[in-house]
Order: structure tokens, then C-alpha cells, then sequence
């Protein structure tokens, strides 16, 4: 099985959460590509078992501009087969605005045909240890749906 985990991240934040990911698909003995959103093509998720995109927050619940071009590439991609989670940092004091980018990237892998294998993980600023168990259970979940659909 193979993964690919897509991150944007200002203050590291985030890079931190795709490295909790990773750990745990490693762990899983899942095969692991970690890329950052600006170098990523959406079309390259096409080819993995589990996609996962760590995108963050920015302002008013905007997407990360670096990643725009990856976001609107991601609904033209057909993702049949391919099961999906979205886990990112974000920070509480934006109260409704918080982690916003998550759902956002949920709604726009719906468009993909892919399969949701987890409910989006919102992280305030960096991850903690019960953030951690929480991601690990993401992961968990992630493998446990790839595996169902083998």
C-alpha cells in the first residue's frame, strides 16, 4: 500500500502534522511520499492507495495561496478508488474561522470520486500528544478503508 501526504505550512505547524501522518503510515507499513502543496501536482494522487492533504488556514478561513492552483486541479482529478483524509493547523483565536481550509479540501475531493476515510482532524497550532493520538487514529481509519476496498 502506498500514501502520499500533501502539506502547506507557514510557522511549521503543519509540516509537524504531516510528520505525525507519516510516522504513523511508516508505523503502518504503508509506503510514504511526503511532498509540499507548491511542488505537488493534484493528478499525481491518482496513483496512491491514500492521499492525505495537511493544508493550514490563513486570515479569514482562506486556503494557503501556495496551494490554490493544487486546490482547483484537485476537483478536475478523478480519484475513483483512491481513499482521501484532510488534517490541518489551524488557531483557535480565529474562533469560526478556525481550520477552515479542511473542510474546504474535503468539499473539493468530493468532487473527485474519491473515497473519505476519515473525518477532517483539525489541529490547534502545533500537535500535542492527545493531537497525536488523534492522528494516529485518522490514520488508523484511513488504512483500515483502503484495506476494506482490497
Amino acid at each position: 500500500m502506498n500514501a502520499q501526504v500533501v502539506y502547506a505550512t507557514i510557522t511549521g505547524n503543519n509540516e509537524q502534522v504531516a510528520d505525525v501522518i507519516v510516522d504513523a503510515l511508516v508505523a503502518a507499513n504503508v509506503s510514504v511520499k511526503k511532498t509540499e502543496i507548491s511542488q505537488t501536482e493534484a493528478d499525481e494522487l491518482e496513483n496512491v492507495d491514500i492521499a492525505i492533504v495537511v493544508p493550514y488556514t490563513y486570515d479569514k478561513g482562506s486556503l494557503p495561496d501556495e496551494g490554490l492552483d493544487f486546490f482547483e486541479d484537485l476537483a478536475h482529478d478523478d480519484l475513483t478508488g483512491v481513499v482521501y483524509g484532510v488534517a490541518g493547523s489551524g488557531d483557535t483565536y480565529y474562533l469560526s474561522d478556525f481550520g477552515l481550509a479542511v473542510p474546504k479540501f474535503e468539499a473539493q475531493f468530493a468532487k473527485t470520486s474519491g473515497i473519505k476515510g476519515s473525518e477532517g482532524v483539525k489541529i490547534n497550532l502545533s500537535p500535542d500528544a492527545d493531537d497525536v493520538v488523534t492522528l494516529n487514529k485518522f490514520v488508523s481509519d484511513l488504512i483500515q478503508v483502503a484495506n476494506a476496498r482490497h
